[in-house]
């Protein structure tokens, strides 16, 4: 008959403070595997990143360079149709009636041209427009280029080291997680957020020199007497981390007691120097 699974409140102090620190254990043994890729998985991050940025900047700018070639294409267009009409007014002059009517065309036709003149202009701007945008986008591409050989290179390396690593560390997540069912949710939640806070990760420690394991700020005689028991969960007062005892956590700590020299008595010195 299978073992019925004990509810995480109903164990005791002791079990809960054992299962954390077996916990806290596996967690360390992970995050010595991902000190082991080093800084490959944020350098294969950052290279993904700018990769996609200078992508979207490609983009933006050929979607630029597409908005002037149409002004450049709308403009010449303007140019064609103000052909027609200087041509058109100007066979129109050897009928004209009146001065006022010829005045008319004139200034027209000089509007036309001065037009032309200004949409030749802003055409040569935007062509040069368009080659600079055209060289950015060539920069760009050549950058990208080159990220991905760093990416393809950085890549290659985390894969070699995570095929090194990932069976032993699948298996240690698969203990782990199964551990945590063993917490109750709020201690565990309290565990997680100290763990978190912590610079070197570690969220329970045990004492070690009559000083926290952690931050290894001293702890009075009697915080100690209250760890060994086991009988409520005690956090150093100076860095919040929860603390057991060295027993608890499988330390086995070698205490030498050095003999004081016995103080030899008044009479048996006065006897000696008689």
């Amino acid at each position: 008959m299978a073992r019925e699974k004990k509810d995480p409140q109903d164990l005791s102090i002791e079990e809960k403070l054992k299962n954390l620190y077996q916990l806290q254990t596996m967690l360390s043994e992970i995050d010595k595997i991902k000190t082991l890729r080093g800084e490959l998985p944020l350098e294969v991050q950052d290279l993904e990143d700018e990769i996609e940025g200078l992508t979207t900047r490609i983009e933006k700018i050929q979607g630029e360079i597409a908005a002037l070639q149409e002004e450049v294409a709308r403009r010449r267009v303007g140019i064609q149709d103000n052909n027609a009409n200087i041509e058109r007014y100007t066979s129109q002059l050897d009928n004209v009636r009146n001065n006022r009517e010829y005045e008319n065309l004139t200034k027209e036709i000089e509007y036309l041209q001065l037009d032309n003149q200004l949409n030749e202009k802003k055409i040569r701007e935007a062509n040069a427009t368009v080659e600079s945008k055209q060289e950015e986008i060539r920069r760009c591409s050549d950058n990208v280029t080159e990220r991905r050989t760093d990416l393809d290179i950085k890549k290659s390396e985390l894969d070699e080291i995570i095929s090194e690593t990932r069976a032993e560390e699948e298996k240690l997540r698969e203990r782990s997680k199964n551990l945590e069912a063993t917490i109750e949710p709020r201690l565990l939640s309290a565990f997680k957020r100290i763990r978190k806070n912590s610079r070197n990760g570690l969220g329970v420690v045990y004492v070690q020199r009559d000083a926290c394991g952690g931050c290894f700020n001293k702890i009075p005689p009697q915080r100690q007497l209250d760890i060994r028991m086991r009988k409520k969960i005690i956090v150093c007062e100076y860095c919040g981390r929860i603390m057991i005892d060295p027993e608890l956590a499988g330390v086995q700590l070698q205490n030498k007691v050095e003999e004081k020299p016995k103080r030899r008595s008044r009479k048996k010195v006065e006897k000696a120097e008689d």
